[in-house]
């Protein structure tokens, strides 16, 4: 019985190494085999090509997490590996690239190595703060879009809906006004207006899934209000370091049911940026006049940038309800938490 119960023990033993050396195989098989995977492109099977750059001085690891961020890469470990393999670690080269997500990791710095090529690229910018039309004005001066068509497309949100999923947010039949992002963009000479709007939609929407998606239940506003608050932040502001004071004054208003009174919805509806509105300007009826409507207008006035929805989502933790320009030329504000303080800030009176 002795002798029966070591056999088994023994016989026992090498079932558990067996076992025991097949699950170290199995893992070093299907770790070898993700190894092997993050080296492939990022979807062969339906490449899309993007733009990217490649700032002067860059290192690998720069250049790795720039392909990271747009998608062409799988893993920033490996392709510095893959850079190693191919010793191309001097080689890879500053400039702007057309490459696709359909290029493995190889393919991907053998085009760095070449350097740029950008005779079928075309650059434009759009500034922060500006409006549907001057973007379409903008565009159509540079020779990029047919005005009439591109005002078309952006003048409602479900030719686009399907592609970017926060547009299902906004109300139905809305336009794009405060969605296109503004920022600086390269697009293939000839691109349609569709292509366009859609590269400046998923700026949007990254920046949406960066900073906004989150962050949203910290205040009772939709989207749609979140990015109005932003544009009207965007348009009052001149100095960065005054936008979450803005943003405030602006929520202190909201909370208390006081009317906005921002100069820059005014504009919005006489579509020109007057400097001095006129006692007639801010009784102008419109629902986007909120020196006599109540609440956010109905959409936004311009397009935000980054730091104003930042801001819009992070008002600075203070009770002022009133600002003015010190008109001193430096573009900065006079906060005040009564209107007798504003009054007093004044500098004519």
């Amino acid at each position: 019985m002795e002798e029966l119960a070591k056999n088994k023990n023994k016989k026992n033993n090498k079932v558990g190494k067996f076992i025991v050396l097949l699950i170290i195989i199995i893992f070093i098989i299907l770790g070898k085999s993700y190894y092997n995977k993050q080296f492939l492109a990022v979807n062969a099977a339906n490449p899309e090509e993007i733009l990217v750059e490649i700032p002067k001085g860059s290192t690998s690891t720069k250049i790795s997490n720039i392909l990271f961020e747009k998608g062409l890469i799988k893993n920033k470990s490996i392709f510095k590996i893959a850079i190693k393999n191919k010793e191309a670690g001097n080689k890879l080269k500053a400039g702007n690239y057309v490459l696709n997500t359909g290029m493995d990791v190889y393919e991907i710095i053998d085009e760095l190595t070449k350097g740029s090529k950008n005779e079928n690229v075309e650059r434009f910018t759009i500034p922060e703060g500006y409006e549907i039309r001057q973007i379409a004005d903008k565009l159509s001066e540079q020779g990029l879009v047919d005005k009439n068509r591109f005002l078309e497309l952006v003048s409602d949100k479900s030719y686009f809906q399907d592609k970017h999923l926060f547009l299902e947010e906004l109300e139905e039949g809305q336009s794009l006004e405060g969605f296109l992002f503004p920022s600086t963009y390269e697009i293939y000479i000839g691109s349609t207006e569709e292509e366009i709007i859609n590269k400046m939609l998923n700026q949007f929407s990254e920046v949406y899934e960066k900073e906004i998606k989150n962050n949203m239940g910290k205040f009772d506003l939709s989207l749609n209000e979140l990015v109005t608050l932003a544009s009207i932040i965007e348009r009052e502001a001149k100095l960065d370091e005054e936008r979450e004071l803005i943003s405030a004054v602006f929520h202190n208003r909201l909370n208390q049911g006081m009317l906005l009174q921002s100069c820059a919805t005014v504009q919005y509806v006489l579509g020109e940026r007057k400097e001095v509105l006129s006692d007639r300007d801010i009784q102008i009826e419109s629902d986007f006049n909120t020196y006599i409507h109540q609440g956010l207008p109905p959409h936004p006035i311009a397009a935000p940038g980054e730091k104003s929805l930042i801001a819009a989502l992070n008002p600075a933790n203070v009770d002022y309800l009133y600002f003015r320009t010190k008109e001193d030329g430096t573009g900065g504000h006079t906060f005040s938490r009564t209107y007798d303080e504003h009054l007093k800030a004044n500098p004519k009176k």
